[in-house]
């Protein structure tokens, strides 16, 4: 399936936060998970696939009916694995755009901004950045894929082989702080 996929990694434990992030709601009662799948399909992406891990038995029926979901059986083996399932679920797309569930506050306007300057889909590589800090999302081509998912191990997500690839980073500073949710 060609195309901009979005990937929402919420397969985590949520240690430090207390419970797994997936299944957290905004103070008005929205779930995490639909504020970052509509931030993702407002700001460009045909469709999204939402990686589960901890609780995902519970976490299900958070995610709006529109995104597929695929579960990393493996999610305690750190935010590798739940990256390397999102990708293959996401198999055929031109292009991914990855954002975790703990920023439930993403704009759509900063996803539309990293898309727009990532460039031809298949071989794009950009993130966000905020005030120079590196954020939430990272827009990964195909071309990318095979050599992403090889590099991944760990609690480590796709940072490091963005840096060693010299992604285009995007400053979204002006849109939104970029702050990630580790605590309640």
């Amino acid at each position: 399936m060609a195309g901009i996929c979005g990937i929402v990694l919420a397969g985590g434990a949520g240690t430090r936060f207390g419970g797994p992030k997936a299944l957290a709601r905004t103070a008005d009662g929205t779930p995490w998970l639909a504020r970052v799948v509509a931030a993702l399909e407002e700001g460009g992406c045909d469709r999204v696939v939402v990686a589960l891990g901890a609780r995902a038995a519970a976490a299900r029926s958070l995610v709006p009916d529109r995104a597929d979901i695929v579960v990393a059986s493996d999610w305690q083996d750190g935010m590798s694995a739940t990256l390397r399932s999102a990708l293959a679920a996401s198999a055929g797309a031109d292009a991914v755009v990855v954002a975790t569930v703990d920023v439930p506050e993403l704009p759509s306007t900063a996803v539309r901004r990293v898309l727009a300057a990532a460039g031809d889909p298949p071989t794009a590589l950009a993130q966000a950045v905020y005030r120079g800090r590196p954020g939430h999302p990272a827009v990964i081509g195909s071309a990318h894929v095979d050599a992403l998912t090889a590099s991944l191990s760990g609690d480590r997500g796709a940072r490091p082989y963005l840096v060693a690839n010299r992604v285009r980073e995007v400053e979204c500073g002006g849109l939104w702080s970029g702050e990630d949710i580790d605590t309640r």
